[in-house]
């Protein structure tokens, strides 16, 4: 394959394992595509597809995976501990291999098109793919999640780019756009009051002073009885995993907690690991080179 592209859409169900497998199902034996991992999680009800392929391979299988999950998902009936506008909250696009930043927001958009038109869902275009500079972090679309759709949808600034003014009843919305590499890293620590979490997400993301390329929320895991700092890193190469680790360490301690451990959702390019490895080992120099696997396929 000359050109790769890599999608990375989530879905709102995170429970049930046959709706889960239904969902995937639109990523398993297509011509052109691979799927690298999927992961789900109960208290976020949610779950994170990874794949890779040829444009319009990629293009095919998502789409249909979107039909899948407007089946069997109702938002009106969901609940859980991440925030979502739709059945498929998020679908980015992400270049990997003889694609460029600016293919890849072409490829969003009508992938965008294509699911207004074809589902009649609402569609918000984000991060490269924006219309408007309001539109660009996933976090503003979100504000006021699928309950709070009805309302935000009739402001001029949300109109959505593609597909009707009114929230799909059911799906509520999705937001697609191309972006860099992201890593999703969660942090759980040794403590049950998400306040705590809460408080030390607000320090470790941007938008509260943290670090430049973390944006972070407190999560109330209740089935293992902790609670999280939930990370998405969107450049490892500016913030690094292990920044955002010692970062959390280091809020921790004055709230008398530490971290219990932590948890990677999805997959994470090698030189985020060799990053990371380098820092705490203390390697002079070290470089995914060095890393015996990399020469195999030389």
């Amino acid at each position: 394959m000359d050109k790769i592209i890599e999608c990375v859409p989530n879905f709102s169900e995170g429970r049930n394992p046959e709706k889960i497998e239904n969902i995937v199902s639109a990523f398993r034996a297509q011509e052109n595509v691979k799927l690298l991992d999927y992961s789900n999680d109960k208290d976020h009800n949610r779950m994170v597809v990874t794949a890779v392929g040829t444009p319009e391979a990629i293009k095919k299988a998502v789409i249909r995976s979107v039909g899948l999950a407007i089946q069997e998902i109702d938002l009106t009936k969901h609940r859980g501990q991440h925030p979502r506008i739709g059945a498929v909250d998020v679908i980015p696009f992400i270049p990997i291999k003889g694609i460029t930043l600016s293919e890849a927001n072409e490829i969003a958009t009508e992938v965008g098109k294509q699911l207004a038109e074809t589902y009649n869902l609402p569609v918000y275009l984000y991060e490269q793919s924006a219309s408007a500079s309001h539109r660009q972090n996933l976090a503003s679309i979100r504000k006021g999640e699928f309950e709070g759709l009805i309302e935000k949808m009739k402001l001029p600034d949300w109109k959505p780019d593609f597909g009707p003014s009114d929230r799909h009843s059911s799906a509520g919305a999705v937001a697609v756009g191309a972006r860099m590499p992201l890593i999703a890293f969660n942090v759980n620590l040794n403590t049950s009051n998400v306040e705590i979490a809460d408080k030390i997400a607000r320090k470790v993301r941007h938008i509260g002073g943290g670090l430049r390329y973390c944006k972070a929320m407190g999560v109330d895991l209740k089935e293992q009885n902790v609670v999280q700092v939930s990370m998405n890193l969107t450049d490892y190469t500016q913030t690094a995993v292990y920044q955002a680790v010692e970062m959390i360490r280091f809020e921790a301690k004055r709230y008398g907690v530490t971290i219990a451990g932590c948890e990677l959702i999805g997959l994470i390019p090698l030189q985020a690991i060799v990053d990371t490895t380098a820092y705490y080992l203390g390697i002079e120099n070290f470089s995914s080179k060095q890393i015996l696997e990399t020469h195999l396929w030389e």
